[in-house]
């Protein structure tokens, strides 16, 4: 059976799991789906067509599927989907979708979202990332898996987050960051590979080598006398044939070739995927 405090007010066509409990002062909205043993905290705000998992923690104050931070939302029916088993500390906003991009906001399993961090309308979150004390992403943002994304940043709109990246603190990101690539700064640039992330997910010396190899051909051209000047999207096709059939790096080369807003800068070149 769940366990409401009695101060606490709960619609009665919301759905409360076996094993959740829901602390004092929370309002719980007549559309919200809540799994099994969740803990909701004090004062929180759960409402709007959102759907939560088994096993995750909402700490107070946060507000979690209130309308989107978007001018163009006229109050259609979107949703906010979230997994098993986050962390979602205080005052953190999490926020549905909108029929701009796709009506959906979805989060994964087992993310850690720190004190006042921002999810905007229509962004989804991959499984297992952190995000520090309010880094803010904004709406359409596309993160994967294992990100960590630094305090203090903000993420624009329509940027992707390959897997694995990390985003160092106060960062102002602006374009996509490949899968196991660090950035940091205003505007973010790339900084070099996250091999220890990459090493806490799986990826062998091969991988590293591989990508290393990558990074290094597509991000930091020769600049030898004489050396022909070379493209982005040229370097990037002569590194496809260097690196092989290495699946991370094959990983990272996909994410480069699908890049629309193109890709973070390399900090020593100011070359960038949009050349």
């Amino acid at each position: 059976m769940s366990l409401i405090h009695p101060t606490a007010i709960v619609d009665p066509s919301a759905k409360i799991g076996d094993g959740t409990k829901v602390g004092p002062y929370s309002i719980i909205g007549p559309n919200v789906a809540l799994g099994r043993d969740n803990n909701v905290g004090p004062h929180v705000v759960i409402d709007g067509r959102t759907t939560i998992g088994d096993g995750n923690t909402i700490f107070q104050f946060a507000s979690v599927g209130a309308i989107p931070q978007d001018l163009k939302y006229r109050g259609e029916p979107s949703e906010l989907i979230i997994g098993n088993r986050n962390i979602i500390r205080e005052s953190v906003t999490l926020q549905p979708g909108t029929t701009g991009g796709g009506m959906i906001t979805k989060i994964g399993d087992q993310n850690l979202f720190m004190a006042n961090t921002h999810v905007g309308h229509d962004t989804f979150v991959g499984n297992r990332c952190v995000f520090a004390n309010s880094a803010a992403l904004a709406g359409h943002v596309i993160v994967g898996n294992g990100v960590i994304v630094g305090g203090l940043s903000g993420i624009h709109q329509f940027v992707r987050l390959g897997d694995v990246a990390m985003i160092g603190a106060g960062a102002m990101v602006s374009q996509d960051v490949p899968p196991y690539f660090m950035a940091q700064g205003d505007r973010a640039k790339i900084h070099g590979l996250n091999r220890v992330g990459l090493e806490r997910n799986g990826g062998s010396r091969e991988d590293f080598a591989a990508i290393r190899s990558l990074y290094r051909s597509v991000f930091i051209p020769s600049t030898a006398p004489g050396a022909p000047r070379s493209t982005f999207k040229e370097r990037l096709a002569a590194a496809k044939v260097e690196v092989g059939a290495n699946p991370r790096a094959g990983q990272v080369i996909e994410f480069l070739e699908s890049s629309e807003r193109g890709v973070c800068a390399h900090h020593g070149t100011g070359d960038s995927g949009s050349d």
